[in-house]
Formats: structure tokens, C-alpha cells, sequence
């Protein structure tokens, strides 16, 4: 099974909405070059949510 990995993103690749709150980066959870969380505001959010899905998956 494909592990969730963290990608963070810079600049204008942030979504605007976020960039209007002065937010210069944030970070998605993906599994196969294909994004599985929507933009997280924090690495330590990302962190927290990749852990739970690694519990999920172990669990399941």
C-alpha cells in the first residue's frame, strides 16, 4: 500500500484564499502524486493528519 507523504507549497502555488490570510506556503497530504488532503495552514497539522491516516490504514 502507498505511503502518504507531505508536500508543501510555496508562493503563488498557495491557494488565494490562504495568501489573502498572508499565508506563504502550506502543505497536502498525497499518495501517488495525488493530493488526499485539502491545504493545511501548518507542517505540524499535516504531521498530526499523515499519523492518523497511517493509524487508519494500519487498523483497517
Amino acid at each position: 500500500m502507498p505511503k502518504v507523504q507531505i508536500m508543501s507549497v510555496i508562493g503563488s502555488a498557495v491557494p488565494a484564499s490562504l495568501r489573502e490570510l498572508g499565508l506563504l506556503a502550506c502543505w497536502y497530504l498525497v499518495r501517488d502524486g495525488e493530493a488526499v488532503s485539502g491545504p493545511l495552514t501548518s507542517l505540524p497539522a499535516a504531521q498530526a493528519l499523515s499519523r492518523q491516516l497511517d493509524l487508519h490504514r494500519v487498523h483497517c
